[in-house]
């Protein structure tokens, strides 16, 4: 089985006989760039682990604009919640790029549930963590200025899909100016005058959806 797989909640508390077995039961679906998995406000029947690609999950407000709540990616799992309060999607997801996810429905996880404690425990685990790093989120949108939300933004970034270089780390995270601003919720042109005060700085190199992290020290005391 995939590593990446593995190390989801949903995989990791099982040995290897009874994760190949689960594997089975769930649906691969591919996904082109730009395409809608499932939308906020439809029913909520099934999780996703994402196999290859990234994810993004957003939330449309009363007057249309949008927030990107967080970028997902290979062995990321989300979908979640419907199967301990079974309602309405509460966000949108969207393939940023080309991107391949397995679906396990509700119906099938029931008996996993029922007979594998372990495996409800890891998945409670995985929403008080989703939980915890909302709460963090809504405090750093009061209390933090868009420059060290920024730097929050691209360790978390280069944290999940970072490659170390010779210079630092590659941070390939395939997001627009505006969704990078979608995702930190504060102005393109002010994200931007960020962007480029670090990089005038020496902490980033900016280039084209990706950005080079030269400076992860500087960048995480900007961040406190």
């Amino acid at each position: 089985m995939d590593d990446n797989l593995h190390r989801t909640p949903l995989f990791s508390a099982l040995d290897n006989e009874a994760a190949d077995a689960l594997r089975t039961s769930m649906v691969p679906q591919s996904l082109k760039k730009g395409q809608v998995l499932f939308e906020e406000g439809q029913p909520g029947d099934r999780l996703y682990v994402v196999t290859g690609g990234k994810i993004k999950l957003s939330h449309a407000s009363g007057d249309g604009r949008e927030s990107v709540l967080m970028v997902l990616g290979p062995g990321d799992m989300f979908g979640e919640l419907s199967l301990f309060d079974p309602g309405p999607r509460t966000s949108t997801a969207i393939a940023v790029t080309d991107a391949q996810v397995l679906g396990l429905g509700n119906n099938d996880l029931r008996p996993w549930l029922a007979g594998r404690p372990e495996v409800a425990q890891a998945l409670l685990q995985a929403l008080a963590h989703r939980l915890r790093r909302t709460n963090e989120t809504m405090s750093d949108l009061v209390f933090a200025d868009v420059p060290g939300r920024v730097a929050k933004a691209l360790l978390e970034l280069g944290e999940k899909f970072g490659t170390a270089g010779v210079e630092g780390l590659h941070v390939h995270h395939d997001l627009t100016q505006e969704e990078l601003a979608q995702l930190v919720g504060a102005s393109r042109e002010t994200v931007n005058k960020a962007l480029a005060d670090f990089a005038s700085r020496g902490w980033i190199r900016l280039e084209t959806r990706s950005v080079e992290l030269l400076d992860v020290e500087r960048l995480g005391k900007r961040a406190r």
